[in-house]
């Protein structure tokens, strides 16, 4: 690396803060590798900032730290905000007021880098956090040129506000589509050499129209996702089969005259989750958006039930998917925390005179981040849970 390369690493160090990371709204690509790989150019968009201005003035009071808060941390490779916010604070979701404010000098709010090194303040009540600072104001970081040999990581990445590895492959398998979305969608007609299905690297023939698309998502049966309480169907989920793209154009191929057959469009299965067959549906693969998340309670209360658990699974558990009876036209929104309730078991009282028969009160025990909104369904990782979610449990806001 050249004397300059070392200086602007240094400079973009120095302008970098958790804060302004946690309380900007921490804007991160919701897919897509190249833009996963380089959150220094993602924009910093005005309500992010004006989130960051609101919201973390006054640092949080003493009673919200956790037990066992660490006067100082040091950010390490694999971490997260809500990890780290876990270790200082009772309700990781609330580590936007946590952080102070530096807009003024930091002009990249989405790089906060392993190594950098978090002190706890407590100043009349409240807490906060900083970076710590060294000689002439540098990050305890800062690398300072000398020569001499040394070793450098170079993949010093961005920490995520969540485990994103975790939500990332769901953010385009996880579809809900309307009942009649994918029955005048593109179809696989027939697979390579006459196989019953077809894996990564194999050909697919495909008929319907294409709409100039290139790259598909290939989906199985839908499967109704039906309320439990109201059993009103709120959609239908795609079961997620892989991806394609197009390699070359059907045609109508003259036979003889007056004659012709029809020859199917050739696409390359260029990736798998289950093996392509007869059959299957293409949905275009969606353009890559940015996606802030931002981790926060709904405004006003809302309840409602897990509607499934995402693939073929009866129960899940920590950091598995989940579909919820609640959408956008409910107020739910990318980010929102929701507590997990376990239902009260039966139970008898015989210690008085009579026996009485009891339900006993429903008991937290867990936590949703919601990562996907449509409009009567989202989907949510399970942050922690104490025993197994099941379809029919119950949310609500924490």
């Amino acid at each position: 690396m050249s004397h300059s390369d070392h200086r602007g690493a240094a400079a973009a160090r120095r302008v970098t803060t958790l804060a302004a990371l946690a309380v900007s709204g921490m804007a991160l690509a919701g897919f897509g590798q190249q833009a996963l790989a380089q959150p220094s150019q993602m924009p910093v968009a005005p309500e992010w900032r004006d989130t960051a201005q609101r919201v973390a003035q006054a640092g949080v009071p003493l009673s919200e730290l956790a037990p066992n808060a660490p006067d100082a941390y040091t950010v390490q490779r694999g971490d997260t905000l809500w990890g780290i916010s876990g270790l200082f604070l009772k309700t990781p979701w609330r580590w936007p007021e946590l952080w102070g404010m530096n807009l003024e000098q930091i002009r990249n709010p989405h790089l906060i880098f392993p190594g950098q090194m978090l002190v706890l303040e407590k100043v009349d009540g409240r807490a906060r956090l900083r970076v710590a600072q060294g000689v002439g104001g540098e990050p305890t970081n800062t690398v300072r040129l000398s020569p001499r040999v040394r070793s450098e990581l170079l993949d010093s990445g961005a920490i995520a506000a969540i485990p994103l590895n975790l939500i990332g492959p769901f953010l385009n398998e996880a579809v809900v589509f309307d009942d009649n979305a994918l029955e005048a969608a593109p179809r696989i007609v027939a697979t390579q050499e006459g196989r019953v299905m077809v894996s990564r690297g194999e050909t697919a023939y495909v008929r319907g129209d294409l709409g100039g698309a290139r790259d598909f998502r290939l989906f199985r049966e839908l499967q109704p996702l039906v309320d439990p309480d109201s059993r009103e169907v709120l959609g239908y989920e795609g079961r997620f089969v892989g991806t394609a793209e197009y390699v070359r154009p059907g045609e109508m191929r003259p036979v003889a005259e007056g004659k012709s057959v029809v020859v199917p469009a050739s696409f390359r299965i260029t990736s798998t989750r289950l093996e392509a067959g007869v059959g299957d549906r293409l949905s275009p693969v969606p353009q890559q958006e940015e996606v802030a998340y931002v981790p926060h309670p709904p405004a006003s209360p809302v309840q409602g039930r897990i509607v499934s658990i995402y693939g073929e699974g009866l129960r899940a558990g920590q950091n598995q998917v989940v579909a919820l009876s609640r959408g956008r036209r409910d107020g739910i929104e990318r980010g929102h925390v929701l507590a997990l309730w376990r239902a009260g078991t039966p139970a008898v009282d015989s210690t008085g005179a009579e026996r009485v028969t009891m339900q006993l009160p429903d008991e937290r025990h867990g936590l949703l981040f919601v990562f996907r909104v449509f409009e009567r369904v989202s989907y949510a990782l399970i942050l922690t849970v104490q025993e197994p979610v099941s379809a029919g449990d119950r949310f609500t806001q924490p």
